[in-house]
């Protein structure tokens, strides 16, 4: 059962056996022998994923990568590190925090979540705003593909000639082939840091003062949005000491030169104000600092104070839509009789609408998973995306026909085909059904065979 589903409850399948490999080498048999048996591979890094991407629909073989956990290299002359796929991602912050460097993607989950997860589903979060997504911060892979082929791609050198296949390979969800080694850039802890909370009476003050802070010029390090629903459980939860019955808080940090946050903490104080912030707060100290962030990384852990079920969106639009969208989120939230709490990277414009809701009670879940395809199209005809930092897995596959047309996902099944000749990495995750491209799964063994060895 500790396999049957990732933090996406909502989907589940159990695999028909699950494999630990600790080399390169093993994983590469293991991909050729399933190959061979035509069985489905399904890889999985702490399984903190929201979009059913790491559980087996259709059974098969599952890899945990959590045995390759090990730092290869540290380079801090390139400013690079190598690492396996199942190395927790904050543990490579705290083995380089003596050096002056730091792993800057940071999803909130980057106490457990691996650094193959965050580069599978090209992971986001808070201060992703500022230094970018995790693609921007892999310079190579190694990588066993669906051929069962061990793979070399990019490395600490800039500039490789020829297609970026880095690129397509971060973000590729285990439906191209298992990442075995990742060289990733390593930054320098910034010479300093202020995170600063304003508190409103309504998201649509907040959201608005996210807009004017970045038209002004500044992009902070990490600006994220909590609700009154969320600041409530937070407190109760984690007893971050957000401010009571605020109807949303910012939090907002800045690093770089003294001066230059200086300044910036300055005109973000006066633009909080301008949209009447209720409260401002300067962390004084690095305990108030991490209080305030405990908070906000832990705001999924706090959800069953708020709800016995939910459904989490994770759709985009773009940043100047936002006091737009906020207002639509609440719209949406009243229409369908539901509490819609709100946390997430308003910077870039990431929304992670919580739709709580009851399963025990008649005809709730039904006017949850309506208002979550609302939200989903609303996001989308703002132009934004079905997906920000979550990835597609089986969650949005189906809606990936709402942002792409059929000539975009019949590539993007022939480019899968390249890797993964015969369809059997990750099947069912991130394209949809298409049998004009061929790339549907179809064992010609759906189940392990009685006797199989692995």
């Amino acid at each position: 059962m500790a396999y049957e589903c990732d933090m996406h409850t909502f989907y589940k399948g159990a695999p028909d056996v699950v494999v630990l490999p600790e080399t390169t080498a093993q994983v590469a048999l293991l991909v050729r022998l399933c190959r061979r048996e035509h069985v489905a591979l399904v890889p999985r890094g702490s399984g903190t994923g929201l979009i059913g991407g790491a559980m087996a629909p259709h059974g098969g073989v599952m890899v945990s990568l959590t045995r390759m956990n090990r730092i290869l290299e540290l380079d801090f002359a390139n400013r690079c590190a190598t690492v396996q796929p199942g190395l927790i991602n904050l543990w490579l912050s705290q083995a380089t925090r003596d050096a002056g460097y730091y792993f800057a993607p940071d999803p909130s989950s980057q106490m457990v979540s691996s650094i193959g997860g965050n580069a599978s589903t090209n992971a986001g979060g808070p201060h992703c705003l500022k230094y970018g997504i995790t693609v921007n911060h892999v310079l190579g892979l190694e990588v066993v593909t669906g051929a069962g082929e061990i793979l070399s791609v990019g490395g600490k050198a800039h500039d490789h000639p020829g297609y970026d296949l880095t690129g397509a390979l971060v973000g590729g969800e285990g439906t191209l082939g298992l990442l075995t080694a990742i060289t990733v850039r390593l930054l320098h802890v910034p010479a300093g840091v202020r995170t600063l909370l304003a508190s409103f009476s309504a998201i649509d003050d907040a959201s608005e003062a996210v807009s004017a802070i970045v038209a002004a010029g500044i992009i902070p390090a990490a600006l994220e949005m909590i609700d009154e629903t969320f600041v409530r459980a937070i407190n109760e939860g984690v007893g971050a000491g957000y401010p009571k019955g605020a109807g949303a808080v910012l939090l907002i940090e800045l690093d770089g030169p003294a001066a230059e946050i200086e300044a910036q903490a300055g005109r973000i104080v006066q633009i909080c104000r301008d949209h009447a912030a209720l409260e401002i707060r300067v962390a004084q100290d690095e305990a108030e600092r991490a209080l305030l962030w405990k908070g906000r990384k832990e705001a999924a852990g706090v959800v069953g104070r708020m709800s016995p079920a939910w459904i989490l969106q994770d759709a985009v639009v773009p940043r100047s839509r936002l006091p737009e969208i906020m207002r639509e989120v609440q719209a949406i939230g009243a229409r369908h009789r539901l509490v819609i709490a709100n946390v997430f990277h308003a910077g870039d414009g990431n929304l992670h609408p919580m739709i709580l809701y009851n399963d025990l009670e008649p005809g709730e879940l039904e006017r949850a998973i309506l208002a979550n395809d609302e939200l989903l199209r609303a996001c989308l005809t703002m132009g934004g995306s079905v997906t920000g930092e979550h990835g597609v897995g089986l969650d949005k596959a189906s809606s990936m026909p709402l942002q792409f047309g059929d000539a975009d996902l019949n590539f993007m099944a022939r480019f899968r085909r390249v890797f993964d000749p015969d369809g059997i990495m990750n099947p069912g995750k991130l394209l949809p059904s298409h049998p004009a491209c061929g790339e549907g799964f179809r064992p010609s063994v759906p189940r392990l065979p009685a006797g199989a060895w692995v």
